[in-house]
């Protein structure tokens, strides 16, 4: 299975595509062939969560702290402002 997106850590819970990515189409971040469908269209450069994320977790990419889930998420789902409270560039949240 050819890689098409990239997740640097085992912490990392979402992983960035390389190519746009069709509804159903699996998305691999690794030569292991670690996979997942993709829930919906997936742009180019946008992020798939590689495995279910509850409310309330951290989201982590490239072993860092991106947001906050604000709802659970299914493995294969876009992340994005939907579903995802950045914590970058916030003074409100530490």
């Amino acid at each position: 299975m050819p890689v098409n997106a990239i997740k640097v850590t085992d912490k990392d819970n979402v992983a960035t595509v390389l190519q746009p990515v069709s509804a159903g189409a699996e998305v691999c971040w690794s030569l292991s062939e670690k996979s997942v469908a993709a829930a919906s269209d997936i742009p180019f450069g946008h992020k798939i969560a590689v495995r279910g994320i509850a409310a309330g977790e951290y989201v982590y990419k490239y072993g860092e702290i991106i947001g906050e889930a604000v709802k659970d998420i299914a493995a294969g789902e876009h992340i994005h402002v939907s579903n995802i409270d950045s914590r970058r560039a916030r003074g409100d949240k530490k």
